[in-house]
């Protein structure tokens, strides 16, 4: 009796899914192409971003080849159309190299273009402030120490990525200002987070020795 009532449903069943699939058939076809071209997309973006990938890291990796042979402006160049059309992560890095090219001839024009990066708020936020900190070194000996407070200060704040370079250079740009009681507030900083890389700190302890003995008291 019990195969009976089995037959039964599973009759029942199949009479149901019938039903259901001839009012929707339709849908569940349109929908099942969908998820098809979909994934295909997906998978098709994949193999075209790998392409792009790899196109650019050759292109990357020969322009750094053109530096290594002094050729500044054939790399510049070079990298300038790899930060036109690279994927997006090769685009910051070629502006940062590109800058470098350029502030291997001309300081000035490389402070700009570090500025230029450095103000783009679709950078990265560490690639905006490590452009920041080049244009800053670039413009040592020629910013009064106020413009470079104003370049580096928020680099400088513990926690930042880059505060240890940032303090290193504001502390140069004070003792060649001859503000003794800035450069010694900053050599301070340095010393006293833990965190400083040694090679750092052996350039701070060199400079504080410079420093006349009232702003070591």
């Amino acid at each position: 009796m019990s195969e009976i009532f089995n037959e039964i449903d599973d009759e029942l069943r199949r009479e149901q899914l019938k039903k259901i699939w001839d009012k929707y058939s339709v849908y569940i076809v349109a929908a099942a192409l969908l998820i098809i071209a979909g994934v295909a997309g997906w998978r098709g973006y994949e193999y075209v971003a790998t392409k792009n990938a790899v196109k650019a890291s050759a292109a990357f990796d020969a322009a750094i080849a053109l530096s290594d042979q002094n050729k500044h402006a054939e790399a510049e160049a070079a990298f300038n159309a790899i930060a036109a059309d690279a994927p997006s992560g090769y685009r910051s890095l070629a502006r940062l190299r590109a800058a470098a090219e350029a502030a291997a001839r001309d300081p000035k024009a490389g402070a700009k273009l570090y500025d230029d990066i450095a103000a783009d708020s679709s950078v990265g936020a560490n690639e905006r402030s490590l452009a920041g900190l080049r244009a800053a070194a670039l413009q040592l000996d020629s910013d009064s120490y106020d413009d470079m407070v104003k370049r580096l200060q928020p680099a400088a704040q513990p926690g930042s990525i880059y505060r240890h370079s940032a303090r290193e250079l504001l502390a140069l740009s004070a003792w060649r200002n001859k503000n003794v009681t800035e450069a010694r507030k900053w050599l301070d900083q340095i010393a006293e987070d833990g965190e400083t890389p040694a090679s750092l700190r052996s350039r701070a302890e060199a400079l504080q020795a410079l420093l006349p003995p009232a702003a070591k008291s």
